[in-house]
């Protein structure tokens, strides 16, 4: 099963995701409205398994599901591991598409998640770790800044998906 880790006294595990938890990740993915708002959803399995298969296949690379002790799936992200010149050369840790059930939020179960995932950035040699939230998630931004993030820059974008 690729049990990374037990979190909350064994109450919840985090493992390696596999193909079959597509369904479950893009429910918990597109169950958030900005994230639906860009199209995400289970109409189309297809471009979430390609992604999947990419990430899957790169080392460099780890997408998680975080399931509760009956094995049901209540939270996920990705880890990426980002080699840099900056900083004399540290490696980055980058989190991605970080979703928690709402029905688990408040409860613990995204500290947990995203603890976890530093502590496995640094065991991965990263002297950082980096992520980027919706300027309209703001109580995402608060949820961050008490685990310790800072938002120290702003990002931009630039949508490449209407060349395709």
């Amino acid at each position: 099963m690729d049990v990374l880790a037990t979190l909350a006294d064994g109450a919840l595990t985090v493992r390696r995701a596999r193909a079959e938890d597509l369904p479950a990740l893009v429910a918990l993915i597109a169950e958030d409205p900005v994230s639906a708002g860009r199209g995400d959803g289970l109409d189309d399995l297809a471009p979430y398994a390609a992604a999947f298969a990419e990430i899957d296949a790169d080392p460099a690379h780890l997408l998680v599901c975080l399931d509760e002790a009956d094995g049901t799936t209540v939270g996920t992200l990705q880890l990426s591991v980002l080699p840099n010149l900056g900083r004399r050369g540290t490696r980055r840790a980058q989190l991605e598409a970080v979703h928690v059930s709402g029905a688990r939020r408040g409860h613990g179960y995204g500290a947990a998640l995203v603890g976890w995932a530093v502590e496995e950035a640094a065991r991965r040699g990263c002297g950082l770790v980096q992520l980027t939230s919706d300027a309209s998630r703001t109580g995402a931004h608060r949820f961050y800044e008490r685990l310790g993030f800072v938002a120290s820059h702003h990002g931009f974008k630039r949508d490449l998906t209407s060349r395709r």
